[in-house]
């Protein structure tokens, strides 16, 4: 299935396209196959980092120094996944965005930053990570979506056991990857290349049994300035 990435925002897919992904706040596409974008381990940028100081402080990792723990790259602050009462609390927010994506009618979930712990300083670990993901694999799968693991081959020997049903990666041929995921998703897998020379490899060795797709790194909406799309 061709796949294209809107994470930037929304636009007409080209015809080529069975399959999207769209951020929870976005529509799905008619008549293709919807994967929900939420930034589940992580918190946006901007006035959702502002929301999660007013209303839930506690569920912002934080250091020693009392300071959220952030994602340089992106300036976003990492979720408190430590506890099991953490997750629990987390889940009564991440939960309806879930239930959200279901009602709204996509098919599937792509929860994002699955490996937020590997930037926690030491604070979280692939266990904690493993097991929120298994709660949003139930809420997905009790709201009738597939979910899609992110990322991260470390997590792949515990993919049953959390219960992912596909994966959406980035950048596995930049990382060598692809073969990783393929093998361990029997080829449902979405791959996301951001270089042209990535891209290139990624197709011309896996292009066969995985579905590949090169975006520009903002992921812009089509006909903006710096917006790509192709796919093998």
């Amino acid at each position: 299935m061709v796949f294209d990435y809107q994470l930037g925002g929304p636009y007409p897919p080209d015809e080529a396209v069975r399959a999207v992904s769209r951020d929870r706040t976005a529509k799905p596409a008619q008549g293709l196959y919807n994967v929900c974008y939420v930034n589940a381990f992580q918190s946006q940028p901007g006035d959702a980092v502002d929301w999660w100081r007013k209303h839930h402080p506690e569920l912002l990792l934080k250091d020693a120094d009392g300071s959220p723990v952030v994602d340089e790259d992106w300036d976003e602050p990492l979720l408190d996944l430590s506890t099991p009462g953490k997750r629990q609390a987390l889940m009564e927010i991440v939960g309806p965005w879930i239930d959200g994506c279901a009602k709204a009618g996509h098919d599937a979930v792509e929860p994002d930053n699955l490996d937020s712990y590997e930037r926690s300083d030491g604070l979280l670990t692939a266990g904690h990570a493993a097991a929120f993901a298994e709660l949003l694999a139930e809420r997905a799968h009790s709201r009738g979506l597939a979910i899609a693991q992110k990322n991260t081959t470390d997590l792949l020997p515990e993919r049953d056991r959390i219960g992912f049903d596909f994966a959406v990666v980035e950048e596995c041929a930049a990382f060598d990857e692809c073969g990783d995921f393929a093998d361990a998703y029997d080829d449902k897998v979405f791959a996301v290349e951001y270089t042209r020379k990535d891209y290139a490899a990624a197709c011309r060795t896996w292009g066969p049994r995985l579905s590949v797709t090169l975006r520009d790194r903002d992921v812009r909406p089509a006909g903006t300035k710096g917006h790509v799309f192709t796919h093998c």
